[in-house]
């Protein structure tokens, strides 16, 4: 276990020995089957999991109960509601399993503990969460300046991987469209 992390981990900031001898000490494992919920809305989300194995999404219900899926985490990501476990608010969201699931978790009193203790994880912290915020932004930009079939040709280019691993009606959830409407995008592209 955390070989997944530490490959991920190391190919942003270098680690010592010693330095990853520290980090595996505040980290712990969970594993969790298909459908099981590691976040339910209005629950404080207390950990940020890193997927080692299988695969979560997390996604919001809207009043008339649809689903919409904000994002999928396959291995080697991080997955959280970090404005919950940022801020120790009740979350607006869920996570759960679409695959069982092997997680390496991290608390936020550990995750605060390791910032202070150990540069390198600080470092780490900082690339993730950068690297969350410029993803949220190029999403944002796409949904407001591409088309439906330049969006979903750029979801299948980028995560090629979970286009084969998840069913259509959760990947037209995640780009904010009815399965129907995915369906004849995908037919209007098979056809060009």
């Amino acid at each position: 276990m955390y070989e997944v992390y530490f490959h991920h981990f190391t190919q942003k900031v270098p680690l010592t020995e010693a330095e990853k001898d520290l980090i595996k000490s505040y980290l712990s494992v969970k594993k969790i089957r298909k459908r099981q919920y590691l976040l339910q809305e209005g629950d404080v989300c207390k950990s940020i999991a890193f997927v080692e194995k299988g695969m979560l999404r997390s996604y919001t219900l809207k009043d008339s109960g649809t689903e919409h899926i904000v994002q999928f985490a396959p291995e080697g990501w991080f997955i959280s509601d970090l404005g919950s476990f940022l801020s120790g608010e009740p979350s607006n969201c869920h996570i759960d399993a679409i695959e069982d699931s092997e997680l390496v978790m991290v608390t936020r009193a550990a995750s605060d503990e390791l910032s202070l203790k150990c540069p390198a994880y600080e470092r780490y912290l900082l690339k993730l969460i950068s690297a969350a915020y410029v993803s949220l932004q190029q999403r944002v930009n796409a949904i407001n300046s591409h088309s439906i079939e330049d969006r979903y040709q750029d979801f299948l280019q980028k995560y090629p991987d979970i286009a084969l691993r998840v069913p259509q009606h959760m990947i037209a959830s995640y780009m904010g469209l009815s399965p129907e409407t995915l369906s004849r995008v995908r037919r209007r592209i098979a056809g060009n």
